[in-house]
């Protein structure tokens, strides 16, 4: 399976277990807040999950630009490819706080 369809398949990880339902599969294409029927507050929690998940972190200025599903994989992708190796990603559900994961890597 690609980076890119691992993220996804961690995207409707994330999705089902914020909102309770079933998302079978995601297409680029989707919007978050149509077709999804997220809200801002949705979106927002969503990418804060996955910045957990993969100890990445996104400005608030490229989340304003985050409108489709692609959008998001196309932000997320080589923001995780550049982090560095020591840190693997997160079990889903589990949180570990940036700064923890910061002074883990710097203890290594």
């Amino acid at each position: 399976m690609s980076s890119r369809e691992t993220l996804r398949q961690t995207l409707i990880d994330l999705l089902e277990q914020e909102m309770g339902e079933s998302y079978p599969s995601l297409t680029d294409d989707q919007d978050l807040r149509e077709s999804l029927k997220l809200d801002s507050v949705d979106v927002v929690g969503l990418v804060m999950r996955i910045e957990r998940e993969y100890h990445v972190r996104l400005a608030p200025e490229e989340l304003a630009t985050i409108k489709t599903v692609g959008d998001l994989l196309d932000l997320m992708q080589p923001k995780i490819a550049a982090r560095p190796a020591s840190i693997p990603p997160s079990s889903i559900g589990e949180d570990v706080p940036h700064h923890v994961a910061r002074d883990q890597q710097e203890e290594a």
